[in-house]
């Protein structure tokens, strides 16, 4: 699999679909019969898609090292592994979001998906400009904490 990058503009539509941008679907799905996605909530309320191999791989590291003994471990397991679900494009290439997952993530009609190497974040639009607005100079300063890769 190639980088999964990019960003992609689409609306949502009546029934809670959006169309899957081709490009990232010609690479995740060129070469399985399975056209199918795990969609879970993130931090900043967005949705994190992940292909079933990357979420097995993620969801196994993190359940291997949390504890549901532990507060802070539980509130993790409880926000980003619980909510997961299995979705899976039609044949028009779409793809149903949950109900509760559309609502943690505000998505109204238009959307972003945004490619990031081995997963995918889907924002309402709205929400995604203010998030970037919001965190301009946290950007800055993370871009700092990076001085130490070299091209």
């Amino acid at each position: 699999m190639e980088l999964l990058t990019g960003e992609y503009r689409n609306t949502l539509d009546e029934k809670g679909r959006i169309l899957f941008p081709t490009r990232l679907r010609n690479e995740l799905f060129s070469d399985t019969d399975k056209n199918i996605l795990i969609v879970t909530q993130s931090f900043d309320h967005c949705l994190w898609l992940y292909t079933l191999e990357e979420w097995k791989n993620i969801s196994s590291k993190i359940m291997g090292s949390a504890s549901p003994f532990n507060r802070q471990n539980a509130l993790v397991l409880r926000h980003f592994i619980a909510p997961a679900q299995e979705v899976e494009l039609d044949k028009a290439g779409r793809l149903s979001i949950p109900q509760s997952l559309r609502e943690y993530a505000h998505l109204s009609k238009d959307c972003v998906v945004l490619g990031i190497n081995k997963y995918m974040e889907l924002w309402d639009a709205d929400t995604y400009a203010s998030y970037l607005g919001e965190n301009e100079d946290s950007l800055k300063e993370a871009a700092e904490a990076l001085s130490d890769i070299s091209f």
